[in-house]
């Protein structure tokens, strides 16, 4: 996934916090979040029963190690940067997917990516690290802690690589999207979410056109994004977590809609073939079809 080296980044769509900002975990009193990494629905309601029951507290006692912000303005400046360093490559594709949907939709208006490490405030309330990458419709932000893409590989199995995280950042991207459609409040959590995949395929199918890459993504990298789709389906992480799978209880989809969905945008390249109808399969099918074939 290589950048074009001249090309001019705009880091102001994206913020660096570093850590230790925004106290303790205590859940998202301030309003929904979507989450894209399929572990947020599986591991949140645990957390926040867990950090705010257990022994009655809202987090360590011990006092956050701050990280200091970076100023990625200094930093991030061409694609060049883009392709040394890794929030720089944030810079890029945030920049990326938001030129595309700027062509794409009439009225888009921009979304910055909140970087941070550990926690963080967030217009839905305080989030911590363990909830991964998360779009907030209340502040219109993405969250995102970079030690996710540590985890996805060592703890969720996937291969990981640089197209694996632009596919979740444009994930959640795609959930802006849906926000300022107002999709957000008319779809069950599945669709909503496989929309968003099929979202971010459309893309990456389009990325060599908003200007900022090389050459058109090759088929390895396009298999870093399905395996990180498949990786968090949610049959994947509960057959891992519990041992058991429960589509009844899906929020994201199964490993092999997360993947059909991504293809589909891919495959399509418009927004409008990834209409929600679509890509309601039934939980009876997401049963039947639990793991990535």
């Amino acid at each position: 996934m290589d950048f074009k080296d001249q090309v001019d980044l705009d880091a102001s769509q994206v913020e660096d916090r570093g850590s230790g900002g925004g106290g303790g975990f205590s859940g998202f009193p301030g309003g929904m979040i979507v989450g894209g990494g399929g572990i947020v629905s599986l591991i949140v309601l645990v957390l926040v029963f867990v950090l705010n029951n257990v022994g009655g507290g809202g987090g360590s006692d011990e006092p956050a190690r701050l990280q200091p912000s970076s100023n990625l303005s200094e930093q991030c400046k061409t694609g060049k940067d883009a392709d040394q360093s890794q929030k720089c490559q944030v810079v890029g594709v945030v920049n990326s997917i938001q030129g595309y949907w700027k062509q794409e939709m009439s009225g888009y208006r921009p979304a910055k990516t909140i970087l941070y490490e550990g926690r963080s405030s967030t217009g839905c309330g305080a989030a911590s690290s363990e909830v991964g990458p998360f779009y907030c419709p209340r502040d219109q932000h993405v969250y995102l802690d970079l030690s996710f893409f540590d985890q996805l590989h060592s703890q969720f199995g996937a291969k990981g690589g640089p197209f694996a995280q632009a596919y979740v950042i444009a994930h959640e991207y795609g959930h802006h999207v849906q926000d300022l459609l107002g999709a957000l409040d008319t779809g069950s959590s599945v669709p909503i979410e496989l929309q968003a995949d099929c979202y971010a395929g459309v893309w990456a199918r389009n990325a060599l056109d908003t200007g900022f890459y090389d050459k058109p993504f090759t088929p390895a990298e396009i298999s870093e994004a399905l395996d990180a789709a498949a990786a968090v389906g949610d049959d994947r992480i509960q057959q891992r977590t519990t041992g058991r799978i429960d589509p009844e209880s899906f929020t994201h989809g199964s490993s092999q809609q997360r993947v059909n969905a991504f293809q589909r945008g891919y495959e399509k390249g418009e927004p409008a073939d990834c209409d929600l109808s679509g890509l309601a399969l039934s939980r009876t099918d997401s049963a039947r079809n639990p793991k990535l074939s």
